[in-house]
């Protein structure tokens, strides 16, 4: 990752610059709308941002859905503007989102669509294995998704 790349807290004034790049990134599917993002951002959740100076560059959140003895969470979303892919934003994001659900000793899921090879690399990098099919999960494309799951670092 460029050195100059920070990983804090995602702001309700980052929303528009989000929902921005989430229609670069999936503009087939539904992407969030700025509204989203303040949501998810003010829902006492983990949503995270990666700035180069004071640029928004990516985003990620994650929900912890199930609390202990049996703690759950999923990554509800991860993106990183296209011009920035393959430096290892996406990579320094999804750690933060791990730390922070190994400290729950939380089982993390998420879904990815299943023609979308470089985010399966990734995630099975970070120990994730497919554990499901959802057929038609993403809208309107209809595109499948894989269900996967990470148990946490012991």
């Amino acid at each position: 990752m460029n050195a100059t790349v920070t990983i804090g807290p995602l702001y309700r004034a980052d929303a528009e610059r989000c929902a921005e790049l989430e229609q670069q990134l999936f503009p087939g599917d539904d992407p969030w709308s700025a509204q989203a993002f303040r949501d998810a951002v003010t829902s006492g959740q983990l949503y995270l941002a990666a700035r180069l100076r004071r640029e928004l560059v990516g985003y990620a959140g994650l929900a912890v859905v199930a609390g202990p003895p049996q703690a759950e969470a999923e990554v509800h979303t991860i993106g990183v503007d296209p011009a920035w892919q393959g430096h290892g934003i996406g990579r320094a994001l999804l750690a933060k989102l791990l730390e922070a659900a190994d400290q729950l000793g939380a089982t993390v899921f998420l879904e990815v669509r299943t023609d979308n090879l470089a985010a399966r690399r990734l995630y099975e990098s970070c120990g994730f294995t497919v554990v499901g099919l959802r057929k038609r999960y993403y809208r309107p494309s209809g595109a499948d998704a894989h269900t996967m799951r990470r148990d946490p670092a012991s």
